[in-house]
């Protein structure tokens, strides 16, 4: 599979949560290269915006010359622009890049507050929008760009005239539910989400519309692009760090293998007798646990960018037990065309109690294998708890003196060595 190569059009962020920094740090988290075409340096913090300086349209053009001509381009992702005649020109240069999709994000101000557009830029965005697939307004934005109150009805507007698709982002609604609708010029598809309670917000419009275009670079569909890229954001602001003392950044640096390209071996179940000294073993391991069900004898534990679980019944017989989970987002249709292809299943895609979506098979050997899409379930389960607020394990007692006596000796391998 060839690497996606995504050109970033957007103004640099001295604080690195948003704007160029925002994009690469997504576009090369999910796989792809990122590479770029600067329209503006800003000095900013999360509290906001102290200056702004526009980089000279012909060094605009000039970037973007140079890596379309000897490294190529898959989708453009465009943010932040420096001033309308730049607008304009960048126009001009993508229309001759036929075939190539083209998220546009019509960035005009940022979360701290600071406008990061004029009046006469915002005029210019037209022409960035006939050349667009896809243009992802905020609500605020939208009403900005239509005059609409409505945001389907300011969405449409913007179909009809520049024909680009239009994503209504959900993020400025009141409440803990948000949802987003994607606006094509005979469809409309929707998703539901909870809100994540975090002020960390900095860069999630910059996020969402590089991941979409790295999705599309990769030859995705629009409507799945817009679907993985949802769920990047997410999970990027179930990782911030909280850094600065206003709206912080988020931590795309820690989303690695929850969504991407293919399948990817993130989760192990090992089977045990006895809950406690499992979970104690683990967790002194060096494991983080998140997840403890101790009426299931079920504890969950984060690896790396993977996770591990144990599954434990006290009449159990322990040996090869293993199951292995690999992950992929498009699991329905990649369980249909493996069956078509004669592998047998044990049972197709199932949407399971524990929120994941699972399908059962069996390797050569009799190994159970489960393919699956879990999205937040995996590692952001309601039930999700606290490891630091859990008691410290005890550490274990000494043997005794007859145990030492009744042990083996130095001249015997110890068992599991043998």
């Amino acid at each position: 599979m060839k690497t996606p190569r995504i050109l970033i059009i957007a103004g640099s962020d001295s604080g690195g949560g948003a704007g160029i920094q925002a994009d690469i740090k997504t576009i090369t988290m999910l796989g792809g290269h990122a590479m770029t075409a600067i329209t503006a340096v800003t000095a900013q913090n999360t509290q906001g915006v102290t200056a702004v300086h526009a980089v000279p349209t012909e060094t605009v053009l000039a970037q973007i010359d140079a890596v379309v001509a000897d490294i190529g381009v898959d989708a453009v992702k465009i943010g932040m622009i420096g001033s309308p005649f730049t607008a304009l020109h960048i126009a001009a240069r993508l229309e001759a890049l036929e075939g190539v999709p083209i998220v546009f994000d019509p960035v005009m101000v940022a979360t701290s507050g600071a406008s990061l557009a004029d009046d006469g830029t915002i005029a210019a965005f037209g022409k960035l929008m006939d050349a667009a697939t896809l243009a992802t307004p905020n609500m605020p934005e939208l009403k900005r760009l239509t005059g609409e109150d409505d945001e389907v009805s300011g969405a449409f507007k913007l179909v009809s005239r520049h024909g680009c698709a239009v994503l209504i982002k959900g993020g400025h609604e009141e409440g803990a539910a948000l949802a987003d609708a994607l606006v094509e010029d005979d469809n409309i598809t929707s998703w539901q989400g909870s809100r994540i309670d975090t002020t960390s917000t900095h860069g999630t419009g910059c996020t969402l519309a590089s991941a979409i275009a790295f999705y599309l670079g990769a030859g995705l569909p629009l409507a799945q692009a817009v679907e993985r890229g949802r769920l990047f954001v997410r999970m990027a602001l179930h990782e911030a760090a909280g850094l600065g003392h206003g709206h912080g950044p988020l931590g795309q640096q820690n989303v690695r293998m929850d969504t991407g390209l293919g399948l990817r071996l993130n989760q192990v179940t090992v089977t045990g007798k006895d809950y406690a000294k499992m979970v104690a073993f683990y967790r002194k391991l060096g494991l983080k646990q998140i997840v403890d069900s101790e009426e299931n004898l079920y504890a969950r534990f984060e690896a790396g960018a993977t996770t591990f679980s144990i599954q434990c019944d006290p009449e159990a017989e322990i040996g090869d037990t293993v199951a292995v989970y690999f992950e992929c987002d498009d699991l329905d249709e990649r369980v249909e065309q493996l069956a078509r292809s004669g592998i047998p299943f044990e049972h197709g895609p199932r949407n399971q109690p524990w929120m994941w979506r699972e399908a059962r098979l069996r390797d050569p050997s009799g190994n159970t294998i489960f393919l699956y899409k879990a999205g937040e379930a995996r590692r952001f389960p309601p039930w999700r708890i606290d490891d630091s607020e859990l008691p410290e394990p005890a550490a274990p007692a000494p043997p005794s003196l007859e145990e030492l006596r009744s042990g083996p000796t130095l001249s015997k391998k110890p068992r599991e060595l043998s």
